[in-house]
């Protein structure tokens, strides 16, 4: 999953970013708005955590352009105003929800979660590949009903496959979700993480598609 922080606040920016990384989610952080607009135009990410009072163009009309364009990535606005009226035009936007600062990092963490599991056809919390079950909510993978520990980015790498079961998904979508935009390095890094899946899952967990990319099982099957 890649996520985008607009946030002009550094180091809170800093801190966020560095917690979701721990968690396994690509991140992309600017601190300012036409920039966020940008990046957010250019990449697809799925989820855009947006303060409101950003230089440049300011958290609201972030949002809008994005709705305008048709764009539906999820986005949690960030904000140190408090009051129902500003709740009201955040949501009024397009924002689908709204944090007040100072925050918790463990409920937003939560909402970070939540959002993500409604988009799309990643609202399943649970998806199968055969007898194998990853569970997005409590980060919890399985086998045959026994448990496999994996690393985040592991997960990450599994539950970008998992969320495309049965279709091809090439190394550079992977790259563009799982790692973030700044990444620099060996894009067959990619196969290390799917070789240490086969190992720990099964080799026929994840068929590889020569020349395209790599495919799991149709969910259930």
């Amino acid at each position: 999953m890649r996520l985008l922080i607009v946030e002009d606040e550094r180091r809170l920016a800093r801190s966020l970013a560095r917690g979701l990384q721990a968690e396994g989610y690509a991140v992309d952080v600017c601190h300012d708005g036409t920039e966020g607009l940008r990046l957010a135009r250019e990449h697809d990410y799925d989820l855009v955590i947006l303060d409101i009072m950003l230089p440049g163009l300011n958290g609201y009309r972030v949002c809008a352009a994005l709705r305008a364009a048709g764009d539906e990535v999820p986005v949690l606005m960030l904000t140190a105003k408090d009051g129902e009226y500003d709740e009201a035009e955040g949501l009024d936007t397009g924002a689908d929800d709204y944090l007040t600062k100072p925050f918790s990092y463990v409920v937003l963490l939560a909402r970070v979660r939540a959002l993500l599991r409604r988009r799309g056809r990643s609202a399943a919390p649970v998806l199968r590949l055969g007898p194998v079950t990853v569970d997005r909510s409590t980060r919890r993978v399985e086998r045959d009903g026994a448990e496999v520990l994996l690393t985040a980015k592991e997960f990450a790498v599994l539950e970008q496959l998992a969320e495309r079961a049965g279709e091809v998904v090439s190394k550079t979508e992977i790259l563009e979700h799982v790692w973030d935009f700044a990444y620099e390095g060996d894009p067959n890094i990619v196969e290390v993480y799917v070789s240490a899946l086969r190992r720990k899952l099964g080799a026929d967990t994840i068929v590889t598609v020569r020349g395209a990319g790599y495919r799991t099982a149709d969910r259930g099957a």
